[in-house]
């Protein structure tokens, strides 16, 4: 399914695009999925979009253990596989999913960011598949920073709601540069994509996503978040997200948790 020369594209920009590797069963059982949680939102369930606008961003994540449709999708699909892959890890554990959600006329922008200073680990063996249940046009939305995975760099969190920075210690990262003010300086990937269509990248790989402004196309997005070989516990300057009250581990502890299966391994 992966090529060699797929996993040097990964390795080398931190962002790739596969074309058509989840069938359309895979697509309509997301959909009901993301439509039960919509009606029966998680703990950590957020609105981004102010009532009195048009439009409407929200997001929600780990709630795969109360979701058939998304437990199915992460332990059966693909998926696993292709992060494996990519990775070049013998094993594969899930890490969590995250839905996002731009219904038509959605103006909110998500920052420039990328994820790992968010999260609770660190590693170089890790990759989200952001993979659209609708067709987005690449105006409507993610963008890359290619190469920035290696800058050797981590960048304070953002909140999606403010675009103000994380609660972290001062200094703990460094800011995030001005990108769109200089956007001729960087390697920016974008792409169009089809449902069955995903982008694969790295957890500090720098990335922003655009409103929807589109009269009548949802922008439905699951992403799965994926722990490969060296990835080990991260304790941050601050909360992270998601936050995992449940684990007690410390700098550098290996990720074995129930809240992580095991989803793939290279036998």
């Amino acid at each position: 399914m992966i090529t060699d020369s797929q996993i040097q594209e990964y390795s080398k920009k931190g962002a790739i695009l596969l074309k058509k590797v989840f069938n359309i069963g895979w697509i309509s059982l997301l959909a009901e999925g993301i439509e039960k949680n919509r009606k029966d939102p998680g703990p950590y369930a957020c609105q981004y979009t102010p009532k009195d606008k048009k439009g409407d961003f929200y997001d929600d994540y780990c709630n795969w253990q109360r979701i058939p449709e998304y437990q199915e999708f992460l332990f059966n699909s693909p998926a696993a596989k292709i992060a494996g892959q990519l990775t070049q890890s013998r094993q594969i554990r899930l890490f969590h999913e995250h839905i996002l959600v731009k219904e038509p006329g959605t103006s909110e922008k998500t920052p420039w960011h990328h994820d790992q200073p968010y999260y609770c680990v660190d590693g170089e063996q890790v990759g989200s598949i952001w993979l659209p249940l609708d067709p987005v046009p690449r105006e409507h939305g993610l963008e890359f920073i290619s190469g920035s995975h290696i800058w050797g760099k981590m960048f304070m969190p953002k909140k999606f709601l403010t675009h103000e920075e994380y609660d972290y210690k001062p200094k703990s990262f460094d800011p995030i540069p001005d990108i769109e003010s200089d956007r001729d300086q960087y390697d920016i990937l974008s792409w169009d994509l089809e449902p069955g269509d995903c982008i694969v990248f790295h957890f500090k790989t720098l990335h922003s996503g655009a409103g929807n402004l589109q009269r009548s196309n949802r922008r439905r997005a699951f992403s799965s978040r994926w722990l490969g070989d060296d990835t080990v516990f991260a304790e941050r300057p601050g909360k992270t997200s998601p936050p995992f009250p449940e684990l007690t581990f410390k700098q550098g502890d290996s990720m074995i948790h129930s809240l992580f299966p095991i989803c793939w391994e290279n036998h």
